[in-house]
């Protein structure tokens, strides 16, 4: 093989989604902050993530842009550009929760360097009110999805029980209960019926989707609300506050048994309730800056606008991703991965309806409509027609024309939502016990995204917020956390639950 033949054979091509993630407008980076609960060692992180992480081609590639060609070059790592120790002041005049919301919302005005590959971590040795210390994690989206990227560091990590043995993250598909004798109770034409309904299902669900996902692309906006951007723009070129709250994944699971929902559905449940909480409080305040105060009713409770109704995006993952297994296999043999890796992603649109009455009846409601809105996009196939299209559309157009089209998506909507499974139980990661993880995306035209993560018995809240248009992100924090509250407050009141 001659010189140059060696040097192409060592370039990879990026996939669709990874170079979606470079499209002007989407410079999507992830930014996770994971807490310990003792004192991180640098040198023995370090050494850890020589020995598994750097191991990874993506961790160890450049990203190469050129005559508008993509594609990965495996390089030698230099932990030192990679791996920051801030010498920090023990007697800091502020918390170290501002401390570290301040650092992580300058990370998300810094650009990632583009001569190096595509990551860094940043340890802060301070303590705050969930954790002894934090460590901050920077990755390109291109590098990959984040339930990849999960499966990624949870496959370094080991068991705090077992120290010798891998995470366990539960699946939503083997944890269903399936009745293998319901199907030859039903009589033949039941089942035909009923396949035909759900055929007809699909076909409605799917064609209502891509009609909503090609009309927000040309025209349909969501109305503007405080937490809403005028412009895509300004949210691109304006800071970000992460912030996260810890609630109790056991409350979740109680709301869900005893509603027979989903966990997902309790959780969106929880975001249009505490979202609908949140939007009263800021339009209460617009109210009260209004010129005629004498003409304002003071008794009522309620500031929403009525017959309100906001949209968030869901990135769903298309493809079965690496096991935990796999990732410590590939690191191991420091081997390529092969078509279980990257950004193979759908976009969604959810409505949220926002309303503050009806959960002062009923708080459950909002865990109702929840579930009746992901019952039908579970029959639907938009989400995959719509990563279908945007495929079509780079191949055709190239990589600016379906970058501009996946903005205008994300302009036209409130915000994003998503769901991460974490493992089942307590971890260490090259010896540091987790306290917690918040995962979070910045540099993307939307003013708020709102993560969960599960831990062990923990739900992580995880806020990535605007500064200018959402000041008090932890406000926001606690009505969603009240919301839980409500929830499970109400189905015990209603005695859906029976305590032993």
């Amino acid at each position: 093989m001659s010189r140059n033949e060696e040097k192409d054979h060592e370039l990879e091509p990026v996939s669709p989604g990874a170079r979606l993630m470079q499209a002007p407008g989407l410079n999507l980076c992830i930014i996770a902050v994971m807490g310990f609960t003792t004192k991180i060692d640098p040198n023995v992180f370090k050494k850890g993530l020589q020995d598994t992480l750097i191991k990874h081609p993506r961790f160890s590639s450049l990203l190469i842009v050129k005559n508008s060609k993509f594609t990965w070059k495996r390089t030698r790592v230099e932990m030192e550009e990679h791996v920051f120790v801030p010498d920090l002041d023990p007697e800091m005049e502020y918390s170290g929760d501002e401390f570290v919301e301040d650092y992580m919302s300058a990370l998300s005005t810094t650009p990632m360097d583009m001569k190096k590959p595509l990551w860094e971590i940043h340890i802060l040795n301070v303590k705050t009110s969930d954790a002894d210390s934090v460590l901050v994690f920077k990755i390109h989206h291109s590098i990959g999805d984040g339930v990849s990227l999960t499966a990624l560091v949870l496959a370094c990590a080991r068991k705090t029980s077992d120290p010798e043995s891998l995470p366990v993250i539960s699946s939503a598909a083997s944890a269903r209960k399936r009745k293998p004798d319901a199907a030859v109770d039903k009589g033949f034409l039941k089942r035909v019926f009923v396949l035909v309904w759900t055929v007809v299902l699909v076909v409605f669900n799917t064609c209502s989707d891509c009609m909503l996902f090609l009309a927000t692309v040309l025209f349909l906006k969501d109305k503007w609300t405080p937490i809403k951007v005028a412009r895509g723009d300004d949210a691109l070129s304006s800071r970000k506050r992460f912030v996260h709250r810890i609630i109790s994944l056991d409350d979740v699971k109680l709301v869900k048994t005893a509603m027979n929902v989903s966990i997902n559905d309790v959780i969106l449940g929880i975001t249009e309730a505490g979202l609908s909480r949140y939007l009263n409080m800021r339009y209460g305040k617009i109210r009260e800056n209004v010129t005629d105060q004498e003409n304002m009713k003071k008794s009522s409770k309620n500031h929403l606008p009525k017959n309100l109704c906001i949209r968030s995006a869901v990135v769903f993952n298309l493809r079965p991703s690496a096991t935990i297994e796999d990732m410590a296999e590939v690191m191991e043999n420091a081997k390529e991965l092969k078509g279980t890796w990257g950004n193979l992603i759908g976009i969604c649109l959810l409505p949220l309806t926002i309303s503050l009455h009806e959960e002062e009846e009923d708080p459950l409601i909002h865990v109702r409509r929840a579930k009746s809105t992901m019952d039908a996009k579970k029959l639907s196939l938009g989400h995959k027609c719509a990563f279908a299209v945007m495929k079509l559309m780079m191949f055709l157009f190239g990589n600016k024309i379906a970058g501009g089209v996946s903005r205008k998506v994300f302009q036209n909507t409130t915000l994003t939502f998503s769901n991460v499974v974490g493992p089942e139980e307590e971890i260490t990661l090259f010896g540091h016990p987790l306290s917690y993880i918040a995962p979070s995306v910045h540099g993307f035209p939307q003013a708020l995204i709102i993560h969960y993560q599960s831990y062990g018995d923990k739900l992580i809240i995880a806020m990535g917020a605007d500064e200018k248009l959402i000041p008090n992100p932890h406000q926001l924090c606690d009505d969603l956390a009240i919301s839980l509250l409500n929830m499970k407050q109400a189905v015990i009141k209603k005695g859906l639950v029976q305590f032993c």
